[in-house]
């Protein structure tokens, strides 16, 4: 009876310390390459300063980091609120959790990357912020609704300098455009390229705080960029920015949806 309690109580051990490596490994991966890891190396030497400052006696120092420390908790949720969402989200995002959303066609990717193309060679600046999982409703509600098919000539006419909603984004969920003139949360990272325009970092601030797919169309010089978890990509042609939607979006229910289409093309 002992042996068996011995080895219940060792393999519960093992068990909650792999589930800790765990969860300190997949922290790790969220906040590797964003500006929470220089943040996390100066919590780290603290720690080790005030774990050396009594017997060092330096009380000074102890009591100050004592202090600081003793509120560890709040310092991190404030500190790293945006990687805790972006966490909390990919947990929500789990098969498990999930309910997929509206499906995007082939068809509706090689429409939006050839409205792209269309802006780009126009210099006409594009922000489009393509929905996945993460529901945005809250930025929706701020701009216009739309609802219509994707459709090039459309999305190029709503980027159009003369058009009044063509410095907000346009919001793509399926295979339609959901609403357009929507404002984005702009990005706080200090560590982004300065030469980066207030459309790129609307998209880069979005994508910190959902799953979306933002494609960014540079006024200046036509440049087409992708953001996705706070990462952007920039210079892709046409060509590649459709290779990227289609190995990013996945599609589902396809029999179903070109069905749908159809009847909306005929009517």
């Amino acid at each position: 009876m002992e042996f068996f309690e011995h080895n219940g109580s060792l393999l519960r051990q093992v068990f909650d310390t792999v589930i800790v490596a765990f969860l300190i490994y997949r922290g790790l991966l969220i906040i590797k390459g964003t500006r929470a890891a220089p943040m996390l190396g100066g919590l780290a030497v603290l720690m080790v300063l005030y774990v050396f400052s009594k017997p060092l006696g330096l009380i000074t120092v102890a009591w100050m980091l004592g202090n600081f420390l003793s509120q560890i908790i709040l310092i991190i949720i404030v500190l790293f609120q945006d990687e805790i969402r972006r966490g909390l989200t990919k947990v929500g995002l789990q098969p498990i959790f999930v309910k997929f959303g509206k499906p995007i066609l082939h068809d509706t990717l090689d429409e939006l990357s050839l409205a792209c193309a269309s802006l780009s060679r126009d210099r006409l600046g594009a922000l489009i912020v393509i929905q996945q999982e993460v529901g945005l409703d809250e930025v929706v509600e701020d701009g216009v609704a739309i609802d219509a098919k994707v459709d090039r000539k459309l999305i190029h006419s709503i980027f159009l300098k003369e058009s009044p909603l063509h410095d907000g984004a346009l919001v793509i969920e399926g295979p339609r455009v959901k609403a357009a003139g929507c404002l984005l949360p702009l990005t706080q990272n200090p560590d982004l390229d300065p030469i980066l325009g207030t459309r790129h970092r609307a998209a880069i601030g979005i994508s910190e705080r959902s799953d979306a797919i933002i494609i960014v169309v540079s006024e200046e010089n036509g440049s087409i960029s992708m953001v996705r978890e706070g990462r952007i990509t920039r210079n892709l042609d046409a060509s590649l920015l459709r290779d990227a939607l289609h190995r990013l979006i996945t599609i589902h229910d396809v029999d179903s949806l070109e069905e749908l289409e159809g009847e909306e093309s005929g009517a």
